[in-house]
């Protein structure tokens, strides 16, 4: 059984109203609450030996939803703080920033116009083992798009329950906000993993 995790240190953030981070938590804990039917329920049915079509095969298909919204939620609030913090120049990650965007200011408008995009979705810092490359990277689905053999290292939510609250339909001023919230020493340690 997964647990919600309890965010609550980020009330009173700048730039984020409690009324918007207590709805935000409350729509995480459903996500955690709808894996957890959802990983049970499957169970019974593999138990039963009811692996066929139809209850097996949505609750299956639907299981990425419920999960990825549930964790790109924990990645999300979990790269905040209620203050910020900055990226040293000399951490690891800021020298990769370097390396594959050629600057710490181009990267960070790459990331913000991917968070600018039109749509219901979520900005996310990958970085690829593979090629030892960070890319940001739209994703519009919770179970569509995060990159296979990638590590999130930063994650922004740009749904609509992110921020219509305080912000309406300006979402620039909450990406503003947002980069002001981001925890780097999260960031960095998901780096170094």
């Amino acid at each position: 059984m997964y647990t919600a995790k309890d965010y609550s240190h980020l009330l009173g953030a700048s730039g984020f109203s409690d009324m918007l981070l207590n709805n935000h938590f409350k729509l995480y804990q459903g996500y955690v609450n709808a894996t957890n039917v959802a990983a049970n329920r499957l169970t019974e049915l593999v138990a039963a030996g009811e692996t066929g079509p139809g209850e097996y095969a949505e609750i299956k298909r639907r299981f990425g939803w419920e999960f990825n919204g549930m964790r790109l939620h924990e990645y999300y609030f979990g790269n905040m703080k209620k203050d910020g913090t900055s990226l040293p120049e000399g951490a690891s990650l800021h020298a990769q920033i370097i390396k594959d965007f050629a600057s710490y200011e181009a990267w960070e408008s790459d990331f913000r116009s991917t968070g600018s995009i039109r749509g219901i979705g979520w900005t996310v810092l990958f970085y690829d083992k593979h090629a030892s490359r960070l890319l940001n990277v739209w994703i519009n689905e919770h179970d569509m798009g995060p990159l296979a053999g990638s590590e999130p290292i930063l994650v922004m939510d740009v749904f609509e329950h992110a921020f219509m609250t305080d912000y309406g339909l300006s979402r620039p001023d909450y990406i503003a906000s947002f980069m002001k919230a981001i925890d780097w020493n999260v960031a960095q340690e998901r780096f170094k993993g």
